[in-house]
């Protein structure tokens, strides 16, 4: 094992009146082994590994790339190393093959070695049977792989990959690592950056950043061991269970919480003793018991736990399945051309509740979605919002509902403020019905540090906030939220779910697709989403049961996404 990248006490600064987004790091990077970057948003993890691609120059201290130095001599550093952005780099317009092309043109990769390397990758990425669709007609897994494929072109001593998972469903996920696993195989050093915490678990090494310095380098497992005897399950809550977690995190005792189907999984303050029932602050007996942590528990509590500040949850009345739904599909069908991307959907969702939509990318997940929203009109079936048709009465149903969109979809030339201002306007709001609108976003996402400055330079975490404020203006019953935490950090999901659950908690309807799967467990029920239909309705809990064995005893809600995936295609192979 040999050292890729030297760092020693590198700087970084952007601005010179600013703090700096690398603070005097000095690290060291490995080969044979993935590497995992991990801190919150603004971290400096992007930076950092601009920096070791040099596309950035430091402002102060060494970097040195498979023994080039960054800043006299990063020409050769090109040669050596691949980098895969975490914003998709290619060109949507292209083919796969046109992209592979394009790219082995402008990385020197030329016949007979071109032919060899280019079967070589499509084999391993299983693009093979895609080389003539377009990169932009590609699902979010098949866009990293073939990302990953360019990037791969020239056989790198180390590859550096910004977040690849982001947006990438379970199945794909497991492939990505998969495939990342082979290439340590074959003596490649792998720097992965991640949003997703539990993806930590399968690096080598650590590397835990904030505010652009290292606050732990080395096994993941060792950090997490530090957090034994600091972590419990508090089962019973059952309906009050968000107003339960809500009072929970105001105790100065206990540093984190997160729900986990019906069970509240608490994480105590160092020094702490185990918390009691009376913390919940709620009428069913709980049971409270110890758990073994996880290394997302030792990441937050490492941060300084989750933010207290959070608007808190109310007590929600019992959801009343005799009544008239809030969001209604009934036998959602869309069709392009031949191919059916919905294949006759049909769910409810009562007032108060949160629905989940999962299922792998490319399943129609997000057609379905986008009919629900009155984005896409449906060739069969209907949506119904409060029960207006999307199809038939767009302008009032779409008054009823709040959508944020996946990607950051606001203007980013205009500032917080201005982006609030519009969107305000947009909802019909004026006088004091906008001003008391626009201070109340302001002050429930915390965004008055940021309100001059322009939209499209915020980072992540604070343009998701940006963009629920603006969805939620107008105070709508209904919220649709697509993918609303993609990319963010544990402790910014964390302040998204307690605004959710607090808005809940007020009557509000919610439909939200994820990735997450520890956060689809917050949802109280979930439909998955599979070659067009839907394969299994219910609550998270519920899926688990289904999928229950010997072999898996207790499995996690990724477990039952699998399992029920691959159930479906048994089942349909069976039938063909």
């Amino acid at each position: 094992m040999t050292t890729l990248v030297a760092i020693d006490g590198l700087v970084k600064n952007f601005d010179a009146s600013g703090p700096a987004a690398i603070d005097g790091l000095t690290t060291q990077i490995k080969s044979n082994q993935v590497t995992g970057l991990v801190g919150p948003d603004g971290a400096g993890k992007t930076t950092l590994i601009r920096l070791m691609a040099a596309l950035l120059t430091p402002s102060d201290g060494v970097i040195k790339t498979c023994g080039f130095d960054t800043r006299d001599t990063p020409e050769p550093i090109r040669d050596v190393i691949g980098y895969m952005p975490q914003k998709f780099g290619l060109y949507e317009d292209l083919t796969v093959m046109e992209n592979l092309t394009l790219y082995a043109d402008l990385r020197g990769v030329v016949d007979p070695q071109r032919k060899d390397t280019f079967e070589r990758l499509l084999a391993f990425t299983d693009l093979a049977r895609f080389t003539n669709r377009l990169a932009g007609a590609l699902s979010g897994g098949m866009k990293q792989k073939l990302g990953l494929a360019c990037a791969m072109l020239r056989s790198p001593k180390l590859l550096l990959l910004d977040e690849p998972s982001v947006g990438v469903d379970p199945i794909s996920r497991r492939e990505l690592w998969r495939m990342v696993y082979t290439l340590i195989g074959e003596g490649v050093g792998v720097v992965w950056s991640t949003a997703y915490l539990d993806e930590a678990e399968n690096c080598a090494e650590v590397i835990v950043m904030n505010a652009g310095r290292v606050l732990y380098q080395g096994d993941p497992k060792a950090m997490t061991a530090t957090m034994a005897g600091r972590v419990f399950y508090a089962r019973g809550a059952g309906a009050e269970r968000r107003e339960g977690l809500a009072r929970a995190l105001q105790n100065p005792d206990i540093v984190d919480g997160v729900m986990q189907g019906q069970t509240i999984r608490l994480v105590t303050a160092q020094g702490a003793p185990p918390p009691t029932p009376e913390i919940l602050g709620v009428a069913a007996p709980v049971e409270i018991v110890a758990t073994a942590p996880r290394f997302e528990d030792a990441f937050v509590a490492m941060l300084g736990g989750a933010s207290k500040r959070t608007l808190s949850a109310q007590a929600r009345r019992p959801v009343d399945e005799t009544d008239a739904p809030s969001v209604e599909a009934r036998g959602l069908t869309r069709r392009f051309g031949d191919f059916t991307a919905a294949d006759h959907i049909t769910f409810r969702i009562h007032r108060g509740e949160i629905f989940g939509l999962l299922g792998p990318n490319g399943a129609g997940k997000s057609t379905t979605f986008k009919m629900m929203c009155g984005l896409l009109r449906p060739s069969e079936g209907a949506a119904l919002v409060d029960g207006l048709d999307l199809a038939k009465a767009p302008s009032a149903a779409r008054a009823r509902l709040g959508y944020m969109a996946q990607k950051f979809s606001l203007y980013g030339d205009l500032s917080v403020r201005q982006n609030l201002e519009f969107f305000a306007g947009a909802y019909g709001l004026s006088g004091a019905r906008r001003r008391d609108a626009v201070a109340r976003v302001v002050d429930a996402f915390d965004l008055t540090p940021h309100l001059n400055a322009n939209a499209g330079g915020l980072p992540l975490g604070f343009k998701q906030r940006l963009a629920l404020a603006a969805a939620i203006m107008h105070e709508p019953p209904v919220l649709f939220l697509d993918e609303p935490t993609s990319g963010v950090d544990p402790l910014t999901r964390r302040e998204f779910w307690a605004t959710i659950n607090a808005m809940v908690g007020r009557g509000v309807t919610v439909m939200v697709t994820t990735h997450f799967m520890d956060e689809a467990e917050y949802c109280d029920r979930v439909a998955l989403i599979y070659r067009g239909k839907a394969i299994a309705t219910g609550a998270p809990e519920e899926l688990q049961a289904r999928v229950r064995s010997e072999k898996m005893p207790n499995p996690t809600l990724e477990d039952a996404f699998i399992a029920l995936v691959e159930e479906s295609d048994r089942q349909r192979e069976a039938a063909a």
